[in-house]
């Protein structure tokens, strides 16, 4: 068989939709200012679908600084892998104000989060080594982890019991192969928004030799008392050895980092494929990841902005009897029950006659007969967004439980 016959057959199950779904539910065009409001096929929509947290895209002197920066540098310099012919000083001072700002010996940057943690892992783990980690870690994880040859265990989502479980069957593979042990988890969950438990897994150390990456790309700029994370939010950022975050979300930006002793940090350096044979992060997005960083670290109260508007958004949809599961960061999920079709159906609705753009998440990410509607408050969203949203969500719950949206198929629109 041709390898493409078989492909084109069976596009997978979220492509076999994409004569409906595409530019609409599937690769939608958002256009107009990165903001709480933008204009979707021409007609403006209150948006819940940009990891924009702090509100950092559009901030006048983020603009600024990557206007003046990519005027001065252009997108193509420094040319080359950073190892060869692509290294500045403004690289190595964004290493370092991430390190202080973390508080790690020292940072390795990424040219972007999803390759970086795994490449990291890669490089981290040989054929020797075991990889404990937790069941709904994101789909970087899960790839870095298909790259990894040794063994793996997997505990039940944020199941400290669970997790000792398989750190026992790591401990007695260890013993066989010769190798280590990687625990790897998230600092918040960015489906559920429930943050993980790192303060429990960091207890067993005690008990067991291993090490804990955490990837903290939601964690990053919305959580702890400087926004250092949820490592810094449970109080056990010393403990975890190696922190990654991108600069995708509160950041508004592209690219991660990972932090950790100097030591190891200077291995994956030298080791970490997705970064030797790759071409450097360019100058502008450097420079302008320093002034977001900096507004970051001196403007508190972008945070504190931002989780008004996540307790209004959160207490609001509680009072009205939505379930938003166990999330305690600003993702905010909200469950309902139904098929694909009514989903789509329902979000349609949603974005036609109430103006409300969000996230639906359907099978095959989560299992049939389940809805998520994924909202991601902002500090750029207002109180009028939210009581708008609050009150068209109250009517199209009423709608799905009416079966107004019980169609046979996902709709053209």
């Amino acid at each position: 068989m041709d390898i493409f016959e078989k492909l084109i057959k069976n596009l997978g199950p979220i492509g076999r939709h994409s004569d409906r779904a595409h530019e609409y539910f599937a690769f939608p065009k958002l256009e107009g200012e990165l903001s709480n409001r933008m204009l979707f096929r021409g007609k403006e929509k209150i948006v819940w679908s940009l990891n924009n947290y702090l509100g950092l895209a559009n901030h006048p002197e983020v603009r600024k600084t990557d206007a003046e920066a990519a005027a001065r540098y252009g997108l193509a310099y420094p040319m080359g892998a950073r190892m060869m012919s692509g290294n500045s000083d403004y690289h190595n001072q964004l290493e370092r104000e991430l390190s202080a700002f973390v508080k790690k010996e020292d940072t390795v940057l990424f040219n972007y989060g999803y390759q970086g943690i795994m490449s990291a892992i890669d490089a981290l783990c040989s054929r020797r080594d075991v990889v404990v980690y937790d069941a709904e870690s994101h789909a970087c994880i899960m790839d870095g982890l298909r790259l990894h040859p040794g063994h793996r265990y997997v505990f039940k989502h944020n199941d400290a019991e669970d997790c000792e479980k398989q750190l026992k069957r790591a401990t007695e593979m260890i013993k066989t192969t010769g190798g280590g042990i990687l625990v790897i988890t998230e600092g918040v969950f960015g489906m559920a928004g429930d943050q993980g438990i790192l303060k429990e897994i960091a207890a067993l150390k005690q008990r067991y030799a291993f090490r804990l990456l955490v990837d903290d790309a939601h964690g990053f700029g919305t959580m702890g008392a400087t926004g250092a994370g949820a490592g810094e939010e449970q109080g056990v950022q010393d403990q975890i050895d190696l922190y990654f975050s991108t600069f995708a979300k509160s950041m508004a930006s592209i690219g991660g980092f990972m932090s950790g002793d100097k030591a190891i940090i200077t291995y994956l350096r030298y080791n970490i494929r997705s970064q030797i044979f790759a071409k450097s992060l360019p100058m502008a997005i450097v420079i302008g990841n320093l002034k977001r960083l900096e507004l970051l670290r001196s403007h508190p109260e972008l945070k504190e902005t931002l989780w008004d508007k996540v307790r209004k958004l959160q207490e609001g949809l509680r009072e009205r009897g939505f379930n938003i599961g166990k999330t305690n960061s600003p993702v905010t999920p909200v469950y309902m029950s139904g098929t694909v079709p009514e989903a789509t159906a329902m979000a349609a609705d949603l974005r036609e006659n109430y103006d409300i753009f969000c996230s639906i998440v359907v099978y095959p990410v989560i299992p049939k007969g389940q809805i998520i509607y994924r909202l991601t408050p902002t500090a750029a969203h207002t109180d009028e967004d939210i009581e708008l949203t609050l009150n068209a969500f109250s009517e199209a719950r009423k709608k799905l439980d009416a079966k107004v949206y019980d169609v046979a198929e996902i709709p053209v629109v």
